[in-house]
């Protein structure tokens, strides 16, 4: 997703949408965010996991020190504790070498993402140990550019919605993907706009 294309699509979830409509004129469109397909994104995602943005940027900085190229090979090739020593705990090394071997073996390929339906591609990345909804969610939304994806889990998005909706509590993620259907077929979109909207919320 570009530029043109969030803003064309928040511009036509406007339309359905009273409070979203109320709230782009004040908050604006959110940015674009593109993170390239492959492992190097799936490392980076386990990163992550219940992390804040600034700690995890810390460990992605440590990892392309010890892992210049991020292959399966790489990943491998490092023993548990050099993997601990850039911060990653002993879970995030069990999911990233077990990704690691998935793809040697053949049962995991980064690059046939592309070829399956949304559906599809979450289903192949929460087979993995490790990636859940919400990691496949991500990826699809910022990897493969998919145009409809709602990652319910998130509780930024959760947050935002009970403001942007006035609701006296926040959503179940199950309510927060009724809430917000009609924003089909630009619900990435409509993400980005919560996202957005949540940092610029007043606390």
């Amino acid at each position: 997703m570009n530029k043109n294309s969030i803003k064309q699509a928040l511009d036509a979830i406007a339309l359905v949408d009273k409070d979203v409509a109320k709230a782009l004129p004040s908050f604006g469109y959110p940015p674009p965010r593109i993170r390239p397909a492959g492992i190097e994104t799936f490392f980076s995602i386990v990163v992550g996991q219940q992390l804040s943005t600034h700690a995890a940027a810390s460990i992605m900085k440590r990892a392309r020190e010890l892992l210049p190229d991020i292959t399966p090979e790489n990943i491998l090739s490092k023993t548990d504790e050099e993997l601990r020593s850039i911060g990653l705990s002993k879970q995030k090394i069990i999911y990233v070498k077990g990704m690691a071997e998935a793809i040697l073996k053949g049962e995991f390929d980064p690059n046939a993402l592309e070829a399956l339906d949304d559906k599809a591609a979450i289903e192949t990345i929460t087979a993995l140990k490790g990636f859940g909804p919400w990691s496949a969610e991500i990826y699809c939304m910022f990897s493969l550019q998919r145009q409809d994806i709602f990652p319910s889990g998130d509780l930024a998005l959760l947050i935002a919605i009970q403001k942007l909706k006035g609701l006296d509590e926040k959503p179940t993620p199950k309510e927060a993907q009724v809430i917000i259907q009609h924003w089909s077929p630009w619900r990435s979109a409509g993400s980005l706009f919560l996202w957005h909207y949540y940092h610029g919320i007043p606390t």
